[in-house]
């Protein structure tokens, strides 16, 4: 029997070596590019829900119904009788000023106002009281002697027929009548119409202007103490009992706080698709979860530039009951446009905009395939499915690597 060639023996073994390498590489390889060939991919089903539109955006809370006292004059503060928050009835005493200045105008005011009115009466009754009655005696006196004139007059005239009388008799009897009816004709104008019509109309203007001096001083008395117009929350008080403030400073503000407006901003592409009357919904970051719901009032009559925005300009009124919404604090602010019950939704990432029309990506035996479908409402992050999917779909979301997703693609679901 012949001898194996030891390095024959060796060289098969060698031959079967290499040949397992090259099956586990090639094993190995095959696997790799299986493996590279699948795409891991987030996915969704398609569901039924409520969708609204919304238009969002940024506003600020402002009371309907409010008041506001200013300081009429520069004063102290002398007695502050609300804090900010307390609710105060119509009519009720809220700040006291020092008042003292203030009454002492009033006084003066009222003094002229009475010097003025004596005035004024003494122009339409001709004078005063004893000047009146000097101007009566002496229309009395001149009267008297205008009668007396005239007797003597006719008596000499007739003795002047007689030959008894000279016609320098009868002449003076005449000039005495004459003069007699001159100091009677004078005495009734000074006391009918002893002033001219300029001097009236001073005295006139004077008593009109004591009237108003009069007028603003009660006014300034009056608002020295400041009272609420009507039942509200008192929602500002800058000042402190002995404080100095100057004419025109704020002391108070009062609101009806129950309902509040919201003023807000909306671009321009937005503005279309407002209506009075919408459901607004408002959100303060001082109060998460928390949502106050209103009406759409006014809706924007032309545009404006704010900053580089342009921007229209809309008021809502909100609901306040429990008075928690201040004014002049910012907040949230969503107009809800449009809403739909029972609509077939994706998410907005799950929709993509391919030459004009719109896609989303089904998955079906671990393989996506671009389904064309017709989409309606859209809110911040969902969208409404009108045709080409049905409810409980499974549709490709996006791809875990960020590689673009295309039909046909071998695809993987992981959890998100």
């Amino acid at each position: 029997m012949a001898k194996q060639n030891p390095n024959q023996g060796r060289g098969r073994k060698r031959l079967v070596f290499a040949g397992v390498l090259v099956l586990i590489a090639v094993v190995l390889f095959t696997g790799i590019n299986r493996h590279r060939a699948v795409t891991p991919v987030r996915a969704e089903k398609v569901v039924r829900q409520e969708i609204a539109s919304v238009v969002s955006t940024n506003g600020k809370i402002e009371p309907i119904n409010s008041f506001e006292a200013h300081a009429p004059s520069p004063a102290t503060v002398y007695k502050v009788l609300v804090t900010e928050g307390d609710h105060v009835k119509a009519g009720q005493l809220l700040i006291q000023l020092n008042d003292a200045e203030a009454r002492s105008q009033a006084a003066r005011a009222l003094a002229q106002l009475r010097s003025a009115e004596a005035s004024l009466q003494a122009i339409k009754a001709g004078g005063t009281q004893e000047e009146v009655l000097t101007a009566h005696s002496d229309l009395i006196k001149a009267q008297a002697e205008r009668d007396d004139a005239q007797r003597n007059l006719q008596a000499i005239q007739k003795l002047r027929q007689g030959g008894a009388a000279s016609p320098a008799e009868v002449e003076a009897a005449e000039n005495r009548q004459k003069k007699a009816e001159a100091d009677v004709q004078l005495l009734q104008a000074k006391l009918n119409g002893r002033y001219s019509a300029p001097e009236v109309a001073k005295v006139e203007a004077s008593a009109a202007e004591a009237r108003a001096a009069y007028a603003s001083a009660e006014d300034l008395l009056h608002h020295s103490n400041v009272t609420a117009p009507f039942a509200g929350t008192v929602y500002q008080v800058p000042i402190r009992p002995g404080s100095y403030v100057n004419g025109g400073d704020l002391l108070v503000e009062v609101a009806v706080l129950e309902k509040v407006r919201v003023r807000a901003f909306v671009d321009e592409p937005e503005i279309g698709h407002l209506a009075k009357g919408q459901q607004v919904e408002v959100k303060w970051d001082a109060m998460p979860g928390r949502t106050w719901d209103g009406t759409l009032t006014r809706v924007p009559t032309s545009v404006t530039m704010v900053g580089t925005r342009t921007v229209g300009e809309i008021t809502s009124e909100i609901d306040n009951s429990d008075r928690r919404l201040l004014p002049n604090v910012n907040v949230n602010v969503s107009i809800i446009s449009a809403r739909h019950d029972g609509a077939l939704t994706v998410s907005r990432e799950a929709v993509h905009d391919i030459e004009g029309k719109r896609y989303v990506y089904t998955i079906s035996d671990d393989k996506i395939q671009a389904q064309e479908v017709e989409t309606g409402l859209s809110s911040l992050t969902r969208v409404e499915v009108v045709k080409g999917v049905q409810e409980g779909a499974q549709i490709a979301l996006g791809a875990i690597n960020a590689q673009p997703l295309h039909s046909g693609m071998d695809v993987k679901v992981v959890e998100r």
